[in-house]
């Protein structure tokens, strides 16, 4: 690679770059610890994009109709840091810059959409930044139909590495941006051909190009380093307005330093005198942190311009109507409409008084089919379950290339895609999306899961079939560990409702989270209606209640949740019956319950009864409120699952399984 010749064809723009690549190699070096390759070899590609396509404002970096600007391979992350500290973002100083990698700084070792309002997603594990970039170009075609060109008309771009293109779940995202033409969403590919471990053909042969073009994507093949031909390509890209576009980058990892083209440059490039002699040979003279006046003045020019595209946005904007302005405001807060409560109010009264006996994934449908009405910035969807997860409701049409107005995905059999893209649908703001699979396949959704609970993102993740109780399909789909791994992640509600009207109150809790995801674990297998007396209140926030108090001199306190409610209440009726006085205690959500204060905590499970608690699943976890909160080992037991399940009908299961009433009662009374 001649770099001299780079320099000078174009010299401005190479001089622009470089301020990148010396930054970055001065951030990693101060820090001991980062990734110097990528942001040096895919400096080119991030000068022309910012300087000349993307439309963002450096002073408001959140306005509603910004380009989105994802960087998948999140290890790179001084790039972002160093292209929004060039440009003028406020909150991305060269302090921050300085602290790279640091305790308390802004610039994490991935980006971290919660450290910056420039940084739209957190980004790091390989393959989410492309897959959640999907929903993000979801968002853009869902509200530019429902609110017109004039308030959102914007794109995604999105720069991905080999390692993105590795993992599994790019494949799933390529195809669903394939299938439903999301011409708005553009993919750098930074082909360096490098990875940790060495050359990409020592693990993989994959065509990209070949890949890309069969999943309906325009494609181009470039050289990553000639900005004429990158802003050529950008070009190209944008025009390609019914397909996503690909441009496959051709770089040089760690261009100009001596572990260019290495596995060694994908890393922490910190030896003094190599990183001397690459800014020599990129031109750069200044020292660390110091990038000349002029150049800085550049950036921070590209950073301005946006004020003026903002500013005309907000005059299109304002020529809306009075509602559809009120409404765009509404949804881009995340706001809850005002007759979301009054309609699950109605949902509970009249299913309290009906006492049904079904499904909680069928009393989730109940709940959508009121809810969908009056919530039009609800997106639903189901990776290849629609009927089994009971996630689509009338009104909601579906989600194509011929209806942008369709609330509705077929995601495919795509659970990493989809919990990952519903991320990108409900980070985009404006919309609130949940989507369904089986619980069991909470481990494909996983990575997904755990990034909505990282980065704050209120997404709706619906669990149905969510113990043995799904019965014939056997121990591949009864999940077991599942509840456990979410009630283990931090910032994550898992609801698991006993019936129609729980399921309601866990729907509008869900509904109204700002920052914190849910997942709702859903029967397949009916069940009754526990709540018969209506409450105006709503006793999911508690995370646990009183459903059933003792009868006389309490001695015994059983905990439940979900479908196992109902065996505790017969449980209940057994020892009642023998003089015992019992009570039920339902705890849909602990996570809640945790978050109560303690007086509240201590009337729901005060010290002295025995406690037995009661779920279909693995104890890990139970014994938090078994022996904590005023327990005692002797006087706690579990009643649930200590194996993987079977295949047989759930009420078979149930007994051979010892999860009944009756085993619950001898358990209770052996610990009198």
């Amino acid at each position: 690679m001649d770099i001299n010749a780079l320099r000078d064809a174009h010299p401005d723009h190479w001089n622009r770059a470089a301020a990148i690549r010396a930054l970055t190699l001065d951030a990693v070096a101060a820090a001991n610890s980062g990734h110097s390759g990528m942001p040096i070899g895919m400096a080119d590609v991030a000068t022309v994009l910012w300087s000349k396509h993307l439309k963002f404002d450096a002073k408001n970096p959140a306005w509603p109709d910004r380009d989105r600007f994802i960087l998948s391979a999140g290890h790179g992350s001084m790039l972002i840091y160093s292209l929004l500290y060039l440009s003028g973002d406020e909150q991305i100083t060269l302090d921050e810059i300085k602290n790279f990698r640091q305790w308390g700084s802004r610039t994490a070792g991935h980006p971290e959409n919660t450290h910056a309002a420039a940084i739209e997603m957190t980004t790091g594990p390989l393959g989410q930044g492309i897959a959640t970039s999907v929903g993000f170009a979801m968002a853009e075609e869902m509200l530019r139909a429902r609110f017109g060109k004039g308030a959102v008309d914007h794109h995604t771009y999105v720069i991905a590495g080999d390692g993105c293109l590795m993992e599994g779940v790019s494949q799933e995202a390529i195809g669903i941006a394939g299938r439903y033409g999301l011409g708005r969403l553009i993919v750098f590919w930074d082909n360096n051909d490098i990875t940790i471990d060495g050359k990409v053909s020592l693990s993989d042969r994959t065509d990209q190009v070949q890949r890309f073009k069969a999943a309906g994507w325009h494609v181009q093949e470039i050289d990553g380093h000639d900005p004429e031909a990158i802003d050529a390509a950008i070009v190209a890209a944008k025009a390609a307005r019914d397909v996503p576009s690909m441009i496959a980058c051709k770089t040089h990892i760690a261009l100009g330093h001596a572990a260019q083209d290495t596995s060694k440059g994908h890393g922490a490039l910190t030896n003094a005198e190599q990183n001397a002699e690459a800014k020599a040979l990129w031109g750069w003279t200044t020292g660390p942190f110091e990038v000349p006046a002029e150049i800085k003045s550049w950036w921070e020019e590209v950073g301005s311009r946006g004020a003026t595209a903002r500013g005309e946005w907000e005059t299109r904007l304002a020529a809306l109507s009075d509602r559809k302005q009120a409404e765009f405001a509404r949804v881009t807060a995340g706001e809850a409409p005002k007759k979301l409560s009054s309609v699950i109010r109605a949902l509970k009264k009249q299913n309290s008084e009906a006492a049904p006996k079904v499904a909680t994934r069928k009393a989730s449908e109940m709940v959508l089919e009121v809810v969908n009405p009056v919530m039009p910035e609800t997106v639903g969807g189901s990776a290849d379950l629609t009927g089994s997860n009971n996630t689509k409701t009338g009104d909601m049409g579906v989600f194509d290339t011929t209806d942008r107005k369709g609330r509705y995905v077929y995601w495919g059999i795509r659970e990493h895609g989809m919990a990952a893209a519903m991320n990108g649908l409900g980070l985009h703001g404006g919309l609130r999306p949940y989507g369904g699979t089986f619980m069991a396949f909470t481990d494909y959704a996983r990575p997904a899961m755990r990034l909505a609970a990282l980065q704050k993102t209120p997404t709706v993740f619906v669990m149905t079939h969510d113990s043995i109780g799904l019965g014939e399909d056997g121990p591949t789909h009864q999940p077991i560990e599942h509840l456990a791994i979410s009630r283990a992640t931090p910032n994550m509600l898992v609801f698991r409702p006993a019936d129609v009207v729980e399921t309601a109150e866990a729907w509008e809790i869900a509904l109204t989270q700002t920052e914190t995801p849910s997942v709702l674990s859903l029967t397949r297998q009916n069940v009754k209606t526990v709540r018969t007396q209506h409450k105006t209140n709503n006793l999911v926030e508690k995370g646990a209640y009183v459903l059933a108090d003792a009868e006389g001199k309490r001695q015994v306190i059983l905990m439940a949740t979900g479908s196992e409610v109902e065996i505790a209440l017969a449980a209940r009726d057994l020892l009642q019956a023998e003089g015992i006085g019992t009570r039920v205690v339902s705890m849909p959500c602990w996570e809640l319950f945790e978050a109560q204060d303690e007086a509240y905590r201590k009337r729901v499970l005060p010290g002295g009864p025995v406690r037995v608690a009661v779920e279909a699943a693995a104890r890990f976890g139970w014994d938090k409120w078994l022996l904590g909160e005023r327990g005692r080992e002797a006087k706690a037991a579990f009643v649930g699952m200590e194996s993987f399940g079977a295949s047989a009908p759930a009420d078979v299961l149930y007994e051979k399984f010892g999860i009944t009433a009756e085993a619950v009662a001898e358990k209770a009374k052996a610990l009198l």
